[in-house]
């Protein structure tokens, strides 16, 4: 048995699929990027006419990914100190990774999950950074 959830605070999925899934005491949370429930615009990314990426600031898109994960935590019956496991995208590890890194220090003092972190070429939308996590409830 296993249960959907959908958080109304978080940003609508981009596609077919729930905010988070939980399967017995676990919940898994579908990629979460850094957009904006109820907007197109995307906190920290600067889009030319053509929905081209012209600019971004990491540090705002981190700040924002991790707001949207603590939300769906919350609306899925979980916290974010109930975090196990974090595997991270991110679209420029060279350039983003030290603020990133840092940043995720600064949420994660406490609760230290499990973390992979990942380079890949590009992401559904215009973003640099996407997080797939697991956490008990």
């Amino acid at each position: 048995m296993s249960e959907k959830f959908n958080s109304q605070k978080a940003p609508e999925p981009v596609g077919l699929y729930p905010h988070a899934r939980r399967v017995g005491e676990l919940l898994f949370l579908s990629g979460v990027g850094p957009r904006e429930r109820g907007t197109k615009q995307i906190p920290g990314v600067t889009l030319d006419d053509a929905g081209n990426i012209i600019g971004y600031d990491i540090e705002t898109q981190c700040r924002s990914v991790f707001n949207n994960v603590k939300l769906i935590l919350e609306a899925s019956g979980s916290s974010w100190d109930k975090l196990v496991d974090v595997t991270v995208f991110l679209t420029n590890m060279k350039d983003d990774f030290k603020i990133y890194n840092k940043i995720y220090a600064e949420y994660f003092k406490e609760n230290q999950p499990c973390r992979t972190t990942v380079e890949i070429n590009c992401l559904p939308t215009p973003i640099a950074i996407e997080l797939k996590c697991i956490a008990t409830v």
